[in-house]
């Protein structure tokens, strides 16, 4: 993720902030620019962007519900911003504590789309497009963790739904011990279900198709048999020699979801690494020294990705340990899985 500087005061500034904490001017994320903007009011309701000047309205979202910091070019129609606009359903805001809930799933959201538009991908809402992206924010009807009224988190046909539940930092960590995963979070879930989406506008119909199937399998395999399997009976013994994760084994499109997913924490956490300048030299034994000094969304080469992401894993994990916590990055890449996310890079290359 990108840092910031204010245009009125000079203080660094973050993808999430609505006002300078030293100056306290106003700020919006500005997604035809890529900026996050220092704002002035203008006095009728839009806003002027220093320096440039820029008239801007702020989202709908921001400006009715505070869960957005996003700008609208003040000659663009639409009321709400490129990331708001793919919302189908919010979660029912007279519902105590639903407001919380959905700020943070917009938070998390935003830094996908962010991630998104770097890559140069297509970011259309399905409402203006039948083969575009939406978003059904809901929540449990029925008993706790039971699967009648339960939400399920998933994809279909453009669709992604989140229950937001996951929102609630316990009821999340309840869920990944249940589902005996290392890893869970919102931003992950994100990541994982716009893999199934952009592998139907990027694989299934594409020449990209055959090559899927000799690296991840065969996707016409029943999908709801492959999940009740592993489900029942767990990964394969050899799934870490194969697979990014051990849900990744269930089945050619989670396998490429989870890739897909991983792929975008890699990119993002390379970018803040970039942005902070960080240079990973271990004083002792002959561990890999490594400078971040490209932008990996604009990195060509794979190979260059991954030599830099290694050994930024180590030193965030040793620095996670330091503090008591588990690791910040709890996987093993195995070369099969490092073959997979080159593939991924080439695909989305392919498609700027």
């Amino acid at each position: 993720m990108q840092l910031y500087l204010c245009a009125n005061c000079g203080n660094r500034l973050y993808f999430e902030n609505v006002a300078c904490t030293r100056c306290g001017a106003s700020l919006g994320f500005l997604p035809t620019t890529m900026r996050l903007t220092t704002l002035a009011p203008t006095g009728d309701g839009a806003w002027r962007s220093i320096p440039d000047n820029r008239v801007l309205r702020q989202c709908t979202n921001y400006s009715a519900h505070a869960v957005c910091n996003w700008m609208v070019e003040n000659d663009d129609p639409h009321a709400f911003c490129v990331a708001c606009r793919l919302n189908q359903t919010i979660p029912d805001l007279g519902v105590q504590g639903n407001l919380e809930l959905w700020k943070t799933m917009e938070t998390e959201k935003r830094r996908l789309v962010y991630s998104l538009l770097r890559l140069g991908l297509a970011v259309v809402p399905r409402s203006e497009d039948a083969f575009g992206l939406a978003f059904d924010f809901l929540a449990d009807t029925g008993p706790s963790f039971s699967e009648r009224g339960r939400v399920l988190t998933g994809h279909h046909e453009g669709l992604i739904t989140i229950n937001i539940a996951e929102a609630d930092p316990t009821q999340r960590e309840r869920m990944r011990e249940r589902m005996d995963e290392p890893y869970r979070t919102i931003l992950g879930h994100f990541r994982h279900e716009s893999g199934h989406f952009y592998w139907d506008r990027l694989i299934r119909n594409s020449g990209w198709l055959s090559d899927f199937r000799a690296l991840f399998g065969d996707d016409t395999r029943d999908y709801a048999q492959a999940l009740d399997w592993h489900y029942h009976n767990g990964p394969p013994s050899d799934w870490s020699t194969y697979y990014v994760s051990a849900y990744a084994s269930s089945h050619p499109w989670e396998d490429w979801a989870e890739t897909w997913a991983h792929y975008l924490h890699i990119l993002d956490t390379l970018e803040t690494a970039y942005q902070y300048g960080l240079h990973i030299q271990p004083r002792t034994g002959d561990a890999p020294q490594t400078e971040h000094d490209f932008d990996p969304y604009d990195q060509p080469d794979f190979k260059a990705l991954i030599e830099h992401w290694l050994p930024l894993t180590f030193a965030l994990n040793s620095l996670n340990r330091s503090m008591g916590h588990p690791n910040a990055y709890p996987f093993v890449l195995s070369p099969m899985a490092i073959h997979k996310l080159d593939f991924v890079h080439n695909v989305v290359r392919g498609a700027r």
